[in-house]
């Protein structure tokens, strides 16, 4: 089972580059990075996580950025976001920046994707939170659209592509594709219509949904089965003993929003799961 881990890299916190390096040489296999753009002030919204909301919230990198100064100096660390919101990207420029980071990081690139839940953010956007859930499906298959090997036009609900040329490409033709949020019909339907997998958070309650996810993935004609990594975990070994033998492939380890001596001590002690 890979071992990745994830951050709220901010202004305040060990740098990309620097943590990109560690993770490497201490033998990780990937980094993910969260995102949002800003977070109002005034908001009605509450947290998932609770209030107050934790200061990094405000405070994130923005992940491509970040993930592209961490691929320039690693050659074997696998590169995610956790999640991308998509819906509020324009698909086109999105399908871009996603490319050209798969391209130059040689298909190194998963592209966690999620809902959001922060109303406010999502509407400075744009976004008409009934209907974001649609609004994401639609964006992936225009990106998929600009993905294709050859020129592919894409018409949808919310928005459209001429047959284009658009390169570069990611390098295995898309990259690995993992939707978030909680476990219910709608959303495991939806991964087995428009993804690789899920990417749980938290990874609680995987034996009950598990069975109902392969079972979606079958209903939909999928071949073989679909990619389920726990993200943003705070590891115990009987915790990844339990993942390892549920068969799942990878898990993100959940680090602090802190600098770089406490970033180290992590790690260190993160190294017995490795």
């Amino acid at each position: 089972m890979r071992i990745a881990t994830t951050i709220f890299l901010t202004d305040e916190t060990i740098r990309p580059v620097r943590l990109a390096h560690e993770l490497e040489q201490r033998g990780f296999d990937g980094l993910y990075l969260p995102e949002h753009t800003h977070i109002p002030v005034s908001r009605d919204t509450p947290a998932p996580m609770g209030e107050p909301l934790p200061r990094e919230y405000g405070r994130t990198l923005d992940p491509f950025v970040a993930l592209g100064q961490a691929a320039a100096v690693t050659e074997r660390l696998r590169l995610g976001t956790g999640i991308t919101l998509v819906a509020q990207h324009d698909p086109i420029d999105l399908a871009k920046q996603v490319a050209t980071l798969d391209h130059l990081s040689d298909g190194r690139l998963t592209l966690g994707v999620g809902y959001g839940w922060n109303v406010e953010e999502a509407a400075d956007h744009g976004v008409h939170w009934s209907t974001r859930r649609a609004l994401v499906r639609d964006r992936l298959a225009l990106m998929r659209a600009l993905w294709a090997d050859e020129p592919t036009a894409y018409e949808g609900a919310f928005g459209s592509v001429r047959a284009s040329f658009a390169h570069p490409k990611p390098a295995g033709g898309a990259p690995r594709i993992l939707l978030g949020g909680a476990a219910g019909p709608k959303l495991l339907a939806e991964i087995a219509a428009t993804a690789d997998g899920w990417l749980p958070v938290g990874g609680r309650g995987l034996s009950e949904a598990l069975p109902a996810l392969r079972r979606a993935w079958q209903d939909a004609g999928r071949a073989g089965e679909p990619e389920v990594v726990p993200y943003a975990v705070r590891p115990t070994p009987g915790k990844l003993a339990h993942y390892q033998e549920l068969g799942l492939p990878e898990v993100v380890l959940q680090l602090p929003s802190a600098g770089e001596a406490e970033i180290l001590r992590t790690l260190d002690d993160f190294a017995q799961y490795l």
